[in-house]
């Protein structure tokens, strides 16, 4: 299978008077339209998810949603809290299921998060490979099964490529 690992789009600042809990801050209207032309170049590149689980904070469901939508996908984001914590490929593991060899599986998560899951998929340690994953950010690993050092790495795309489109 091959994941998507998306960072959600940008939210702003955090501003602990209007969104006391952190979970709940939004994604800003930059946020949106950089993650509908990242996911326009997904589709462009026939990178369309099977389907797409996320964290359930607002700015990644939101970021989750704008995948779904731009892609035309048939089914809604699922949620899951295991994209709201460190990461635990057996967890994840389980609220993947078997989506067969051929799937495509987003993940929407949120940093540091995203990088420490990359680096355990990819060397078999959180800290083993050191990365700049922006905001809206997608890597491709391929992998059968989440596990430490499964994965090779397919593609990384930053949002500032896909305005070279």
């Amino acid at each position: 299978m091959l994941l998507l690992l998306i960072r959600h789009a940008h939210a702003g600042d955090r501003d602990p008077e209007r969104w006391p809990d952190d979970r709940d801050r939004p994604l800003t209207d930059k946020g949106r339209k950089t993650q509908r032309r990242v996911s326009r170049v997904l589709g462009e590149l026939e990178l369309v998810p099977t389907y797409v689980l996320t964290s359930p904070w607002l700015r990644a469901a939101q970021t989750a949603e704008v995948l779904v939508g731009e892609l035309g996908l048939d089914r809604p984001a699922t949620q899951t809290e295991n994209l709201a914590r460190a990461p635990d490929p057996s967890r994840l593991a389980d609220d993947i299921g078997e989506p067969g060899n051929n799937a495509i599986v987003a993940l929407v998560g949120h940093s540091p998060w995203m990088e420490e899951l990359a680096s355990l998929l990819l060397t078999g340690s959180t800290t083993g490979l050191r990365m700049d994953y922006p905001k809206s950010g997608v890597m491709g690993i391929d992998l059968e099964r989440p596990a430490p050092g499964a994965g090779e790495l397919r593609f990384f795309l930053r949002p500032g490529m896909s305005r070279k489109r």
